[in-house]
């Protein structure tokens, strides 16, 4: 994607960070010369070779996964809070805009089976029921329910080039600034404060 050099995020702890809070993203690629995209869950790891990676899986039902053979190439989207800005926050005259977090991921993706899916899935579902009341594990299910596991397709994507943009209103002087994060806030609005919290992170 295009990503002016003022709003390139080359952290790679923060873009880490990053993925691990937001790994429900778009899974992107060719389908019999169609783009095709899924949203679906893809959580960053190690694999076994010491390799950056994520994990996901998709239905059998999805066509998706009938191309990932012959053309193994794919982009997965990750998005973090937005915002507009609104050019009355400015001492001066100016134009809207919207900030925003984002991470690309370009790879190369391989169906895994056997043991490696059932990982996936028990490092998947570990996660998010981390902080359940009850939570529930992959090894304690029946062998009629992960029979379940026969109607998905599991997969790994190496990680071929990492792009991640932060556009957090960089290019303005620290009065405007810290204004746009109070106007933020003011807001109430979700999205906006989380903006608000990222913006407060880059600058003191």
């Amino acid at each position: 994607m295009y990503i002016p050099e003022i709003y390139k995020n080359e952290n790679p702890e923060a873009i880490n960070d990053f993925l691990q809070k937001n790994s429900f993203g778009i899974l992107v690629n060719q389908v019999d010369g169609k783009l095709w995209a899924t949203h679906i869950p893809l959580e960053l790891d190690i694999n076994e070779n010491g390799k950056q990676v994520l994990y996901g899986h998709i239905s059998k039902e999805n066509p998706q996964w009938n191309s990932f053979a012959s053309d193994s190439k794919i982009l997965a989207i990750f998005s973090g809070p937005n915002s507009y800005i609104s050019p009355s926050w400015y001492d001066h005259e100016n134009v809207p805009t919207w900030n925003y977090t984002a991470v690309h991921i370009y790879g190369t993706i391989k169906i895994i089976e056997g043991e490696a899916l059932l990982l996936s899935l028990k490092k998947l579902v570990d996660k998010h029921e981390a902080h359940s009341e009850n939570p529930i594990k992959i090894e304690d299910l029946s062998e009629r329910t992960m029979l379940q596991t026969r109607g998905i397709v599991a997969f790994e994507i190496e990680i071929d080039e990492i792009q991640a943009v932060h556009k957090l209103s960089q290019n303005r002087d620290d009065k405007n600034y810290h204004n746009i994060i109070s106007e933020l806030e003011k807001t109430g609005e979700s999205n906006s404060i989380a903006i608000a919290k990222e913006m407060s992170k880059c600058r003191k």
